[in-house]
């Protein structure tokens, strides 16, 4: 099989280009790197020197493609299915590329954070963090008045960024009875064949999540 994916099941930016090559129906094998491990560091190392994931290696093409909104690119470009997750129109893609970017930057970074901060008992003051998130569930209701999608008529890679962005934000800032549209949102991306996959993937893993007991029943 060409396609690789170096990737674990509990990272959200792994789960980010799996529901790409999910909705794309790419064939790809999966290469799950533990980072406890040395020799699957030095094997991920020798792809991407940062030792970060997911990579998604192409032998065909012989090349490694890092960073989960480079991959969805590149599924896009070459391996794209009956749909793109990029637009072609120049203005709906530069929308797409900057929701993709905000999930990114201020849901899933402050998430990281306070995800790292319990792995390794900080206990440090996480409030810059959360209110982040609280700004960003803000803008996020704001935007959701006029999309269904967040960033175009058609879901798009923003959406496959959300999906796990607000999966893992949630069990740690709720997003609270004052924001329907984006509970609503979250609601829409939940029973997508794609997310789902991902979701029942990760559930043997949940319980090493650090917030696992926040984690909703139904994701359990």
């Amino acid at each position: 099989m060409d396609l690789t994916l170096y990737y674990h099941p509990l990272s959200s930016y792994c789960h980010k280009a799996l529901i790409a090559l999910y909705e794309h129906g790419v064939a790809f094998e999966k290469r799950l790197i533990d980072l406890s491990s040395e020799a699957e560091r030095a094997e991920l190392r020798a792809l991407w020197p940062l030792v970060k994931f997911p990579v998604l290696q192409d032998r065909a093409r012989q090349r490694n493609v890092p960073e989960s909104s480079v991959i969805i690119e590149y599924l896009d470009r070459y391996h794209a299915g009956a749909g793109r997750l990029i637009p072609d129109d120049w203005d709906t893609a530069l929308q797409v590329r900057l929701w993709d970017r905000f999930f990114d930057n201020y849901v899933m970074t402050p998430m990281s954070q306070i995800v790292a901060d319990r792995i390794h008992s900080r206990n440090a003051d996480l409030s810059s963090q959360r209110t982040l998130l609280n700004t960003a569930y803000d803008m996020l209701e704001n935007q959701l008045a006029t999309h269904p999608w967040i960033a175009s008529p058609d879901y798009s890679m923003a959406d496959c960024s959300a999906s796990p962005a607000l999966f893992y934000a949630s069990t740690l800032v709720p997003f609270g009875n004052d924001r329907p549209r984006l509970s609503a949102y979250f609601e829409r991306l939940v029973p997508r064949p794609s997310f789902s996959l991902v979701i029942d993937e990760a559930r043997p893993w949940f319980d090493f999540y650090p917030f696992a007991e926040a984690l909703p029943q139904r994701f359990r």
